[in-house]
């Protein structure tokens, strides 16, 4: 049997309603989604409309197995795998797509929406922003009131279909609360869901070509949060230890991916004065854990400290994770180093930057020691004509060369890189350290905020007896920019010589602001977990909240609210109460020894009593009369009593 494929405009009033729904639920997927599977989904919708409105065919199975397949092996050749959030998204963004080509009775639209739903719930797996609730809330009013409207009568408005979605939602609502406050929480995830790591939202790398960058675009994104315990440190000191970079090939930086190993962070020496505080990290895709130099302890599971003592995580970092750490302010480390390792970071290539390499070697011949060295091409920086700007000049071949005779101009990746160059020619071993320095006090919120803007370099040295010593060039240059801080020196206007404008106050202090509530929504609801749990729980008089204590409260209050809400549901859908004129009527109905029909009329029934009825035909007329006078009239005063006076003379008779 062939299935008819013609379109009879019986969808024309609703399919509109499906596809807003099938667009806004599709909305957050956007940004991650492949640039033709939107295209596909708008094609694909347009085309649905014109066919239903014209009446024209929908397409044929075998063109619609043939683009289903060819979808399939596109997000198989996007994402080389069809698990996760980010395939998974695709391919259900594709198949709504696809689904509305065969879409023709109003059943097909109960599976798009379902599909909506689908799709609604997807985008949390990424993500759950601030907004992230009122728009799923507003997603799902929409998508109940596109259900609605494909059973609405032909009178029925719009706004009475949102109004009963709207309603409907209210009424779960205390529901959901309380399965969020009190469903037991557990320290890990039921299940762990793969995230598509297509995009990376750090504003670091591992590795550093600072010849290849003509411009520095800043991100005021937050990279992440930092509460304090105690004091605070100085800008100056706010270097927040990332990843480091030990490779040279005359042009480009590079590292080696860190391995669990011995406890490197036995070997870091502190003194007195450390620093515990917690860190809220946003999602990097990448293993590096960031902490302000130097750190000695940390929460985060299944962390540990590299060889270059830099932190990393086993895992990923696809969500955004909360830590705590404490950090030694003062702190010598890797005070013995092998020469095998010293040799490792003198390592460069002798053919590049070879003027730079000549210039550090008789720089060294003319200072008596190394730290001696150390402070004088740090002078140099500083005395002669060289500028930090975050537009430099292309360098080409040997950038360091370039930077350091000609163009000398560049941000802290140029200065850093010259400057580990200039210690390995003159034998001194050095490293790169990538991280993030200084940070901006939001005093709404008590916290410190961390941007990708904050992105920064700097050098580590190793001098004998000494061990890994930092020294920051960019200091040097641009002493602002570390004694203050990007923020800082922004409205101080000295980054005004670097190529930035300060923003305005006002939209500054409303920035602030809303970080400040982004960092409750982040704490107390992103971030209920057991601990949170546990002590709202005791903040409500529960002294040992237990799983099984909690399961029972939770049960008892979700039975207590189902039985409020039916009988608010029981309450407002009640039948009226009769009125004295339908009392008499009834009164009359018995009298009479009929009984009337569904759906009959009283002039109706009127009729059939006169021929059925042994009570006088005046008397059933005057009172069916009066009836409809006293029940549906203008209101006279008088006309309950003239029934009443009818309706006694029947039973009199």
């Amino acid at each position: 049997m062939v299935r008819p494929r013609g379109t009879d405009g019986s969808l024309l009033a609703s399919l509109p309603w499906t596809l807003v729904a099938l667009a806004v639920s599709l909305a957050p997927h956007v940004q991650f989604l492949p640039f033709w599977i939107t295209v596909a989904f708008l094609v694909c919708a347009g085309w649905r409309y014109v066919m239903e409105k014209r009446r024209r065919l929908l397409p044929s199975t075998w063109f619609r197995a043939l683009l289903a397949l060819v979808c399939f092996l596109g997000v198989l050749a996007t994402y080389s795998s069809v698990s996760g959030v980010g395939p998974g998204s695709a391919l259900l963004a594709i198949m709504a797509a696809l689904k509305l080509l065969e879409t023709r009775k109003r059943r097909d639209q109960f599976v798009l929406l379902f599909i909506s739903i689908f799709l609604v719930m997807s985008s949390l797996l990424r993500e759950q922003y601030l907004w992230s609730l009122p728009y799923l809330l507003g997603s799902i009013v929409l998508i109940m009131t596109a259900w609605l409207r494909m059973s609405a009568a032909d009178q029925e408005t719009a706004a009475h279909s949102f109004k009963t979605s709207s309603r409907l939602v209210l009424y779960a609502a205390p529901l959901a609360l309380a399965m969020w406050i009190f469903f037991p929480r557990i320290a890990t995830p039921f299940w762990s869901v793969p995230i598509d790591t297509s995009q990376a939202t750090s504003g670091l790398s591992d590795t550093m070509s600072p010849g290849d960058i003509s411009s520095l675009s800043l991100s005021d994104e937050v990279a992440f949060r930092v509460a304090f315990d105690e004091a605070i440190p100085e800008p100056r000191q706010r270097y927040w230890r990332g990843l480091i970079l030990t490779r040279f090939n005359g042009r480009t930086w590079s590292g080696i991916q860190p391995s669990e190993g011995p406890p490197v962070h036995e070997q870091v020496v502190g003194g007195i004065d450390t620093v515990a505080y917690q860190i809220t990290l946003e999602p990097t895709h990448e293993h590096w854990v960031f902490a302000l130099d130097m750190p000695s302890s940390w929460s985060l599971a299944r962390t540990d400290m590299g060889r270059e003592q830099q932190l990393f995580r086993y895992r990923p970092i696809d969500q955004r994770v909360v830590y705590e750490a404490v950090s030694f302010l003062d702190y010598r480390t890797d005070v013995a180093l092998t020469d095998s390792d010293q040799f490792w970071y003198r390592r460069m290539p002798a053919e590049s930057n070879q003027r730079t390499q000549e210039l550090a070697r008789r720089m060294r011949a003319t200072t008596g020691s190394e730290a001696s060295f150390i402070e004088a091409v740090l002078m140099k920086f500083h005395e002669e004509e060289y500028f930090y700007t975050l537009e430099p000049p292309p360098l080409g071949s040997d950038p360091v060369d370039r930077f350091m005779f000609e163009t000398r101009q560049g941000f802290c990746e140029h200065y850093a890189s010259a400057f580990a160059v200039m210690m390995r020619a003159a034998g001194i071993p050095s490293r790169i350290v990538l991280g993030y320095q200084g940070g901006e006090m939001n005093p709404l919120g008590g916290h410190m905020i961390v941007r990708q803007s904050d992105a920064h370099a700097w050098t580590e040295v190793w001098l004998e007896g000494v061990g890994w010593r930092r020294v920051d060039p960019t200091a040097a240059v641009a002493p602002d920019r570390i004694e203050f801080g990007r923020s800082g020196s922004m409205f101080g206007g000295a980054a005004a010589a670097w190529g930035l404008q300060a923003p305005s106050a006002l939209l500054h202090q409303l920035t602030l602001t809303w970080d400040a509530i982004n960092a409750k929504w982040n704490d107390w609801v992103l971030g209920y977990g057991p601990e949170k749990q546990d002590l709202f729980m005791k903040w409500l008089g529960m002294d040992d909240p237990g799983w099984r204590k909690m399961i029972l409260t939770l049960l008892a209050i979700v039975v207590g609210l189902v039985l409020l809400i039916s009988v608010l549901l029981s309450l407002r859908n009640r039948p009226p109460t009769k009125d004295r004129a339908a009392f008499l009527y009834d009164r009359f109905l018995i009298k009479t020894g009929i009984v009337p029909q569904t759906g009959e009329t009283p002039a109706v029934f009127a009729v059939r009593a006169e021929a059925e009825s042994p009570l006088p035909a005046e008397a059933i007329q005057a009172v069916t009369t009066r009836y409809l006078v006293a029940r549906y009239g203008p209101g006279d005063p008088t006309a309950m009593q003239r029934l009443e006076s009818a309706v006694a003379a029947v039973h009199r008779q």
